[in-house]
């Protein structure tokens, strides 16, 4: 099985003494699961992995008992050291305040329990970590998978990886074009969205967020003044609201509004923002083109290209 440049690291960290608590975050099906998989694989150190997918999200509570039940490992297996592997933390309402609780306790008692959390809302996460855990934890950020990994793992030349992107879930699906647009619409973009943005955050326009995502991603690449923004989207509000909603979709991997690069501070801040996907299936599985007719549309195929570049 491939591995990422990041297994390496991870290792490294969790082979250290216990000092910080591992952070691993990351946009939707970019392999933060299987990477932490394949760790435990190769690690001769006992680990408990839980995964707060189908815990409801007020029960904090479930965080003790998995914390506890680590602890009863520890004890009964002798080992000195004992390794906690969380998945989609993000889910549990109030996690950070638990986790610290349990980390300091585990601290001040002498257990030696090493922790990693995942989770796919990065800003739910960051959040988490600024509000409680301050000097108690580390992050590694795994992107979409870049050209020379899908080449590596899938034999994909760059043509394929400009149009196809850097999801290696979906480059089994290529063959057939039609499924693996739906598989990127409905089973990350829509995921991402409802799950990541609108479930976990307040949105006062949830259908404005979505067109505005929609309208990035056609623009992808171009600069577009948030004026211009607010004439193509009906019930726009205001720019606070567009760079709000950006700076959302920013956060769960999607779309991201570039500053424009300058010395003076004031003009970059004034600048109007140039869109860019954080990967190309955003905006081909959403075009009404085939992969061979995007190769002979100079126009469209250079502005996937000048993107592709933009991801990278």
């Amino acid at each position: 099985m491939f591995e990422r440049p990041y297994l390496k690291s991870v290792k490294a960290r969790i082979e250290e003494p216990r000092k910080f608590i591992q952070v691993i975050l990351g946009p939707r099906q970019v392999g933060k699961t299987t990477m932490v998989t394949q760790l435990l694989s190769q690690l001769t150190i006992s680990n408990l992995y839980e995964s707060a997918d189908a815990i409801s999200a007020t029960n904090s509570a479930w965080l003790m008992q998995v914390w506890e039940s680590a602890r009863l490992r520890l004890r009964a297996s002798g080992a000195t050291e004992f390794l906690l592997v969380i998945d989609e933390i993000q889910k549990i309402d109030n996690w950070s305040e638990v986790i610290k609780q349990q980390w300091d306790k585990d601290t001040r008692e002498n257990v030696n329990i090493k922790v990693i959390l995942l989770g796919s809302s990065r800003l739910l996460i960051q959040k988490g970590l600024t509000e409680s855990l301050a000097g108690r934890f580390e992050t590694l950020y795994l992107g979409h998978w870049s050209y020379s990994e899908m080449q590596e793992a899938f034999g994909w030349n760059i043509e394929q990886y400009v149009y196809f992107g850097g999801y290696p879930g979906s480059a089994t699906l290529i063959g057939d074009e039609e499924r693996w647009k739906n598989y990127i619409k409905d089973s990350l973009i829509e995921t991402s969205i409802s799950k990541d943005i609108l479930m976990l955050t307040r949105v006062d326009k949830p259908a404005l967020l979505k067109r505005l995502f929609e309208l990035g991603c056609l623009y992808s690449g171009q600069i577009l003044s948030y004026t211009k923004v607010i004439g193509q989207l009906q019930d726009a509000g205001n720019t606070t609201t567009l760079a709000n909603y950006l700076k959302l979709l920013s956060d769960c991997g999607l779309l991201a509004g570039l500053d424009k690069y300058a010395g003076d501070i004031i003009r970059k801040r004034g600048s109007s923002p140039k869109f860019q996907v954080y990967n190309n299936p955003l905006i081909t599985s959403q075009g009404n083109d085939t992969y061979e007719e995007a190769i002979i549309n100079p126009e469209l195929w250079g502005r996937l290209v000048e993107s592709s570049v933009g991801t990278q």
